[in-house]
């Protein structure tokens, strides 16, 4: 897993396209963020900024880049050689995102790192790390599922936008507007449950125990995500 996870990391840095599309422009919209904070700062106090942040780069820094990375090896028939290895199919899929899911969530950790500096540290750093590991768990998974309908690189630029504009409004929807009303709805919905509880993590707000009953939604959406990779995951292209 590790070699195929080294020779991946050498391949995404050597793409440039894929390096500035699928991360460094998250990133710089990440800085836009926690410079102009006071503009988007509203019911969800810094806990929304912190929202923003998390969602944007785990959308278009680790989903985006997993369906991208699977739709193209595929593409070139590379997950077709690495099957006929003694590498086992879990290590293959593994070592293929390791690199882009280490690298977004040292961005993440940098960036809210930099957002506590500027203003006010999270209230639960603890449960604050849990969240957002919970956050990218669910868009890594709903990567992989999504990697097994998109035939090419190319068009995983349509694949993607549905599923990263949905979750990314869904986050701006509950961080700005709270889950007081339509409680069930919002907690359910793909990244609206990791909404909340980054929103009182960095904030203050449910006791520990009702906080990590907010986990429950997200991890059920990771589950959902794995069960359609491991329905329509391919190893070769469509014919």
């Amino acid at each position: 897993m590790l070699t195929i996870a080294r020779s991946e990391l050498i391949q995404l840095l050597r793409d440039r396209t894929a390096l500035f599309t699928s991360l460094l422009m998250p990133l710089a919209a990440s800085v836009f963020f926690i410079y102009n904070r006071d503009l988007f700062v509203g019911a969800g106090g810094l806990g929304y900024i912190a929202v923003l942040l998390v969602f944007t780069l785990a959308a278009f820094s680790l989903y985006a880049t997993v369906v991208t990375t699977l739709a193209a090896r595929r593409q070139n028939l590379f997950l077709k050689r690495l099957r006929s290895t003694a590498a086992t199919d879990p290590a293959i899929v593994s070592g293929l995102v390791l690199p882009v899911s280490v690298i977004s969530l040292v961005q993440a950790s940098v960036i809210l790192a930099v957002l506590a500096v500027v203003s006010d540290a999270p209230a639960n750093i603890p449960l604050l790390a849990v969240a957002v590991a919970a956050a990218f768990a669910m868009m890594l998974a709903l990567g992989m599922a999504t990697s097994g309908v998109t035939n090419s690189s190319e068009r995983a630029q349509i694949t993607t936008l549905p599923v990263s504009l949905g979750i990314v409004a869904v986050a701006m929807w509950v961080g700005v507007s709270g889950a007081e009303d339509l409680p069930l709805l919002k907690r359910l919905l793909p990244g609206g449950a990791a909404t909340e509880l980054m929103v009182h993590a960095w904030n203050g707000g449910y006791p520990i125990g009702d906080s990590l009953l907010l986990l429950a939604p997200t991890l059920a959406w990771v589950w959902v995500a794995v069960a359609l990779a491991t329905r329509f995951f391919r190893w070769e292209p469509r014919r």
